[in-house]
């Protein structure tokens, strides 16, 4: 019964099915490299498009309980290590992508919250939601979904703890620091219409944000499922390279996708024989450590107070990618 909800359902394997009998019918070889290329194409763009417009819809709604004023006012009542994983947690219901992470973490700075706090909800935010769990569970399993998700909010939880015991506060910018919202934190009741509608305009409005790395990461995993060797990437990217965790980390930086972009290429480099603790570091860095994010921040926080983030996100990720690599029989 799992096996049919995780291949069926979650993983749409129907789909491609009717995909590779409709090309085939007009007369593409879905065996050869271009056939082949198309069907995984069509096939992760449609099943990524539907899962990605419903789970936005189901987390939005579930967001519209806890707009920013609410959530300040939640987090505002826990202290400590406790603060950090209510933090942590947030992040897991709110924006898909770092850079819309960002204002609000610039909000919670501002409206006076532990700096810890508003870091571990910056680090959970974009890398560990909701849509990333299902996502990971269609593709990966249950196993795997689950031990990344708990492994990305223990490095959220863990670095924004270490930011907080360094005292960091003065490398915060001082229009942040200084800011004053003058937001009310009681937010107004909203009807059940009222979420339905909030919901269908954010599927609208991520979607055209999105669908762009949609279409770029589902080329490239084609690409990487049907044109590059699986010699290569073993060797770069498999156990014959010590520092392949490493490398994908670092690769993974410069580019700017959310978890929907990320996964068609994680999905083609695990079937070329890539290690899945590898994979998964190029995916947090690639959503935690992206390059515009990190350019977006450094408006808001002094360069030493950035450089405490990368540092500390970039080793959580390489001995999260380390680990899952030493256990992947327990995972696959």
């Amino acid at each position: 019964m799992w096996s049919f909800i995780q291949e069926q359902i979650l993983g749409m394997k129907w789909i491609n099915v009717l995909i590779g009998r409709g090309l085939s019918a007009l007369g593409l070889d879905v065996a050869d490299r271009w056939g082949g290329s198309i069907q995984f194409f069509l096939y992760d763009v449609i099943k990524i498009t539907i899962l990605l417009c419903l789970l936005i819809f189901i987390i939005s709604y579930l967001q519209s309980f806890f707009p920013p004023e609410r959530s300040k006012r939640i987090l505002g009542r826990f202290h400590g290590i406790g603060a950090n994983i209510i933090g942590a947690l947030l992040g897991t219901v709110t924006p898909f992508c770092s850079c819309s992470s960002i204002p609000i973490f610039m909000g919670f700075t501002s409206a006076g919250l532990p700096l810890g706090v508003t870091f571990s909800f910056l680090i959970s935010s974009p890398m560990v939601d909701l849509g990333s769990f299902v996502l990971l569970m269609s593709i990966f399993g249950i196993k795997t979904a689950v031990a990344y998700v708990v492994l990305g909010l223990v490095i959220a939880v863990i670095g924004g703890t270490l930011i907080e015991k360094l005292h960091m506060e003065k490398y915060v910018e001082n229009f942040v620091r200084n800011a004053n919202s003058g937001v009310n934190i009681e937010a107004p009741d909203l009807t059940v219409k009222d979420r339905l509608i909030y919901a269908k305009d954010q599927v609208v409005s991520t979607f055209k944000k999105v669908f762009p790395y949609i279409l770029i990461g589902v080329g490239i995993g084609a690409v990487i499922h049907n044109w590059i060797p699986e010699s290569w990437v073993e060797t770069v990217l498999g156990s014959r390279n010590p520092f392949g965790v490493v490398l994908a980390t670092i690769v993974g930086v410069p580019m700017y996708a959310d978890i929907f972009g990320t996964i068609p290429v994680a999905e083609a480099l695990l079937a070329k024989g890539a290690l899945l603790g590898t994979i998964l570091s190029f995916m947090m860095a690639v959503t935690a450590l992206s390059l515009p994010s990190l350019i977006m921040l450094r408006k808001a926080v002094k360069p030493r107070l950035l450089g405490t983030f990368i540092a500390i996100c970039t080793i959580g990720i390489i001995i999260v990618g380390y680990g899952f690599n030493a256990f992947q029989y327990i995972f696959i």
